[in-house]
Parts: structure tokens; sequence; C-alpha cells
């Protein structure tokens, strides 16, 4: 009798609680999937509410392996997959959502669609680092706002993960840059090459008045949601546009009508959770290896290491406000 081969994953069984360290069957690649040797999983806050059952928006029935992002080396293809060849490096937003297994394992088999070949010089924590954010930020700014050279671009929260992404896409695009967030992380905004704004302490009018002469920002990227958005519709230019990846409650709409502007939502997980545009994300994501390859794009890593046995750990970095950027779990050696 044959058994499956076996791999290791950390396996959450109930909605906050410890990671279990497992040993379970390794998948087998169906039609349109590869099997991908996983070599680091990417941590996002989002991964944190799904495992506290916290993000209704982004269900995962359990016992699950959570992980959304991954980047690893193929190891097998199913049937018609002919863009990936076994011993390719690649990276993408694959799982740990609706369902299907997320990247805190060994291996995966996943959606072909949804990969891209990982940028040559980056190591597998820094592709890792990407999929999630770099994806959330190409919707909103490029597919939903059109983002061109000579705009002026304000990006709500530009010192965290999506901001960042944000700020590095609109400046390859040729945007001229500014962000808001606490002062104390200015000197990230500045070494991203943006105009930091200390959203804290400067009203909305007054940042307006001071870095655009009253006359408001073309693109406006929010990442935080609530007041943030809120602020945004008083700080975009007539006939700009605002974008929001957390557009979550009740805001008044005045404030950008009377500017002619308009408004887009962003939900990255529409794919993963529906099917719907995965190739698309598969583009992006080649797009994103493209402006890296260039020097465009750098993402920020936690230098602290974890594996699949310290889970726990890298997420309570993350609860606890400690991580010095991306939080990334190595699992291949």
């Amino acid at each position: 009798m044959t058994h499956s081969p076996t791999m290791k994953a950390a396996v959450l069984e109930t909605h906050g609680a410890p990671f279990r360290l497992a040993s379970i069957a390794r998948p087998v690649p169906q039609p349109g999937q590869a099997l991908v040797r996983i070599m680091a999983s990417g941590i996002n806050p989002l991964d944190l509410k799904i495992r506290a059952g916290a993000a209704e928006h982004a269900r995962h029935p359990l016992p699950a392996i959570l992980g959304i992002d991954l980047a690893g080396v193929v190891a097998a293809v199913g049937p018609d997959v002919t863009a990936f060849r076994v011993g390719d490096e690649v990276y993408g937003m694959t799982g740990g959502v609706g369902g299907v297994q997320g990247s805190l394992a060994e291996y995966a088999a996943v959606d072909a669609s949804l990969l891209a070949l990982k940028p040559a010089h980056f190591s597998m924590r820094e592709a890792a680092s990407l999929p999630l954010v770099f994806i959330t930020a190409w919707e909103g700014l490029v597919d939903r706002a059109r983002v061109s050279a000579g705009q002026s671009v304000l990006v709500q929260g530009g010192a965290g993960g999506v901001g960042s992404m944000a700020i590095q896409i609109a400046r390859a695009f040729g945007a001229t840059v500014f962000a808001t967030d606490a002062a104390g992380r200015a000197g990230i905004i500045q070494l991203l090459g943006a105009t930091p704004i200390d959203h804290e302490q400067m009203p909305v009018e007054d940042y307006v008045a001071a870095h655009t002469a009253g006359r408001g920002f073309d693109v406006v990227y929010d990442t935080a949601g609530g007041a943030s958005l809120d602020a945004s519709f008083k700080a975009v230019a007539r006939f700009g546009h605002v974008v929001s990846s957390l557009g979550w409650g009740s805001h008044a709409l005045a404030p950008l009508s009377f500017r002619a502007a308009t408004y887009s939502g962003v939900f990255t997980l529409l794919p993963l959770l529906t099917g719907e545009g995965r190739a698309h994300h598969g583009e992006i994501l080649r797009e994103a290896s493209r402006l890296a390859e260039a020097g465009m794009i750098q993402p920020r890593l936690d230098a602290r290491p974890f594996e699949l046995d310290t889970v726990g750990n890298a997420y309570a970095l993350i609860e606890q406000r400690q991580a010095r950027g991306k939080v990334v779990v190595g699992i291949g050696s």
C-alpha cells in the first residue's frame, strides 16, 4: 500500500488558540495548480484577525492552515500548467482564507495563475513580504485611480505595509508623494521618498493648504479607514480620486461630491474567495518583479527570525506592535 508523503504545518484548531505543529499529508497538484515548496510565509495584520475569528470578510473554516503570502520553489505542476517549471522560484498571495490552505506549511498546491517569478535579487523572505500589500496598493493606485506622472498623491498611513508600497508605486509612476502618519514614523516615509505629514498635529485643512496651496491632492490612498477616510474626502482635489482599502463604517460623501471627485474601494481578497480575477493577481506580481528588479520597490523587513515552531511568537510580535517592518516566517532550508 502506498502512503502519501507528509509535511509539517502549523495548524490552528480553535480561534485564538496556539498553533499546533503537525505532520499532515502533502497536497498533490490538481489541474491548473503548482505544488510549491514553501520557503517563507509573510504575516499580515489580516492573518491575526483571521486567527482570532474577527474577520467577517475573510472566514477560514477550522482546523486550518493560515498564511496568505508565500515564496518558494515549484516542486511539481499539475495538468495544463505551462507557465511554470519545476525549480522556478515563485511568490504569490495564494490561500489562508475561504478554506484554501495557507502558507504556514512546508508545501501548498496553489492556483498557478496567482503566482509570478520572484524578483531575481530578492531573498525568499523579501519576496514573501510583498504579495498582499503590493497587490492592494497596485489595485488602488493603478487599476482604480490610474495614477500618472506629474500628479500629487497623498497616502494615509504611509509607513504601514500597504502605505509603503503605495508610496513606492506612485513614485515609480512619476507622481509627487506625500504621506501621513505619526511623527515617530516620519523617517520611514522620508526614506521611501515621500514628504511626511504628522496628521496627529496638523488638521487636514492645514496640510492641504501647506502642501497644495489649498488645491488638494490628485489622488488620495487611504489605508486606515474611519476618520482617515473622512479626511481623505476633504483632502482630494477637484475631479480627483480617493481610494480606500479599509472603507468600513459610515461616511459623509458631501465633501467628495462638492469636489466632483470619485471614490473606489479595494477588496484584495475577492479573487481568492470567488475565483474571479485570479490571473490579474499574477499579472500584478509580474509588475512587482519588474519594478523590484529596476530598483523601484524595496520591502522593509523585521530582522528577527521565526520558523514554523515559533509562529505564535511572530504573531505576538505584531499584536504587541513591536514589529519593525514586515514579519516573515522562514520555512524551507
